[in-house]
């Protein structure tokens, strides 16, 4: 089978991303477990020049009126799931992201991401001491995350600056599968930034991916953004969960802001937060439960 196939057949009718209505879910309450409460943004965008606008929208300030509402909602820990700077990852991009996220920084961590807008050395160069433990897989920023009852690992997708592909590789495909072959069963979730499709800019070895991974079961989801898209769907299982962008869409019908998770052992719930764009699903909760 090949890629085109295999990604079709797995995802099934409704293709990579599907968005719930109003009252649609899938699974139960988090009841009375241990939870993690973890805020969840993509695609920033933040520019050198803070009046840099796209499509009527002005990445600085999204995220200037984000980071006080992600602040009030006291998460355990924050994940930018890359695209952090706009176009081409410039160390002004990286500058006035370090200063719109200090407010954030102080009160839990934040760990970041890189997608294809973004560019290693010069994230690397400002953020001297990223958060999280940074794992030893070459030319790659990987980090991983405990928190309670779960575990986050944030891998590092960027294939080249500012061209549209993604790209896991092979140093880093085995790192993760020996990772997952000696860690504990504590459930876990994948971060990184490219889209799961077939189309030539979404991540283009999510084949080999998806095939290390359909049969290891504490692999419960896998969040991504890079589409400017909000929604979920499934492979053998494990929820696939698209983020909207906090900088800008790319179509009306979509938000722009990001998502508050609270997570445990057996699910979590996913609380749509639109500061912009169409706002007609903020405040909207989806309800998941693992594998």
């Amino acid at each position: 089978m090949n890629r085109r196939d295999f990604i079709k057949s797995s995802l099934g009718a409704v293709g990579a991303v599907f968005a719930l209505g109003p009252m649609e879910s899938l699974g139960a309450d988090a009841g009375d477990q241990k939870v993690a409460r973890i805020a969840l943004l993509s695609d920033t965008h933040i520019p050198a020049d803070v009046q840099n606008d796209y499509r009527g929208f002005y990445p600085y300030q999204n995220l200037l009126k984000v980071v006080p509402d992600v602040v009030s909602c006291s998460p355990g820990a924050v994940v930018i799931s890359g695209d952090l700077a706009r176009l081409t990852g410039e160390l002004g991009d990286y500058a006035n992201l370090k200063k719109l996220l200090d407010p954030l920084v102080e009160k839990t961590p934040v760990f970041m991401g890189l997608g294809n807008h973004d560019n290693r050395e010069n994230f690397l160069k400002t953020f001297q001491q990223p958060a999280g433990q940074k794992l030893p897989v070459s030319n790659k920023h990987v980090v991983v995350i405990n928190k309670g009852p779960v575990r986050l690992i944030v891998l590092d997708s960027l294939l080249y600056t500012d061209k549209v592909p993604g790209f896991l590789g092979k140093a880093q495909r085995q790192w993760l599968e020996k990772y997952l072959k000696e860690s504990d069963n504590t459930p876990t979730i994948l971060c990184f930034h490219h889209s799961l499709g077939d189309a030539d800019g979404d991540l283009l070895d999510v084949l080999r991916l998806f095939r290390m991974i359909e049969a290891v079961q504490k692999v419960k989801a896998i969040v991504y953004g890079h589409s400017h898209v909000y929604g979920f769907s499934r492979f053998e299982g494990i929820h696939l969960i698209n983020l909207p962008a906090v900088g800008y869409n790319f179509n009306d019908t979509d938000a722009v802001g990001w998502v508050e998770a609270q997570l445990t052992n057996q699910g979590g719930n996913f609380t749509l937060h639109a500061a912009a764009g169409n706002t007609g699903a903020d405040g909207r909760t989806t309800k998941l439960t693992w594998r």
